[in-house]
């Protein structure tokens, strides 16, 4: 009797191990692009100054790991850890600070944030709540759309403009360093071929107003020995560019990295090169995954 339970237990054990490697919904790799487990990559990622990962916005299996990590990132650092996102523009941050201190519910707080991502409610919450539930800061580090819409339509000189309460919104860095030769506003024009539009320069400069707004306010709100946990669009840290290029860019000497997302088709595709430099660590997701609402 004893061996035919053990044999029962052993088939139901192989049954259901071999289901989930049949069926892996993500897999983590090094830029070895080789398979590295969940803690060795947390391990490393808590040496940081600032980590940043790229998501795609509707993908669960991003959403799951950024809480996943941010507990683990706070079995580590405590109230040395904070958070910023993408997915909260500049002008919010009052009403953020003061929902986190509890001054009051999430029904008055919700109608108050403007421009919320549709998502909210599966994807960031939990991030927010787990903030508020440690009592930790969460930086809203975006600049506000209808500022990064005015520079779409005018260019760098809608800045001028503005008031300088406005200006007080968005990262005060961007005349300075702006490029459009570096890599990640280059490709936006390459990659439109022969159908480049005439205000070119000014989208590529309304993307590097996000970009260099959320560099300002990561470093801005960043003491020594703190952990910035910045959750954004992949596009925004792959391959060192957007706001890390803008952090090293206005403060040089951070220790920087970076987590991406990809579907599996894309990894398949990728160059040894691509996988090395694209992020320190890839989640590389199955092709079918179900998606969340924005």
């Amino acid at each position: 009797m004893k061996h035919t339970l053990a044999t029962v237990f052993f088939l139901i054990t192989f049954i259901n191990l071999s289901f989930s490697q049949d069926k892996p919904a993500y897999q983590l790799f090094n830029q070895k692009g080789k398979i590295v487990k969940y803690n060795k990559m947390i391990r490393n990622l808590i040496k940081s100054d600032m980590v940043f990962f790229g998501e795609y916005h509707t993908n669960p299996i991003s959403h799951w790991l950024q809480i996943e990590m941010a507990k683990s990132f706070y079995e580590k650092k405590g109230n040395k850890l904070f958070f910023g996102a993408e997915m909260f523009e500049s002008g919010n941050q009052l009403v953020l600070d003061e929902y986190l201190a509890g001054f009051y519910d999430e029904k008055k707080m919700l109608p108050e944030i403007t421009q919320l991502w549709g998502n909210y409610q599966t994807d960031y919450k939990p991030l927010v709540e787990f903030a508020k539930e440690k009592k930790l800061r969460f930086i809203a580090t975006n600049i506000p759309r209808r500022y990064a819409a005015m520079i779409n339509k005018k260019g760098i000189g809608a800045l001028k403009e503005l008031s300088p309460q406005a200006l007080t919104l968005i990262g005060p860095d961007l005349e300075k360093f702006f490029d459009p030769t570096v890599k990640a506003y280059a490709e936006m024009a390459s990659k439109m071929g022969g159908h480049v539009p005439p205000n070119m320069l000014n989208i590529q400069t309304a993307q590097a107003s996000k970009d260099a707004t959320m560099a300002y306010f990561s470093l801005k709100n960043f003491n020594k020995g703190d952990l910035l946990f910045h959750i954004e669009g992949s596009y925004h840290s792959n391959y060192n560019q957007g706001i890390i290029w803008w952090i090293h860019k206005i403060q040089p000497g951070l220790k920087i990295t970076s987590v991406t997302t990809v579907m599996q088709s894309e990894w398949d595709k990728m160059t040894d090169e691509e996988k090395a430099t694209i992020a320190n660590y890839t989640i590389v997701v199955a092709d079918h995954m179900t998606q969340t609402k924005r």
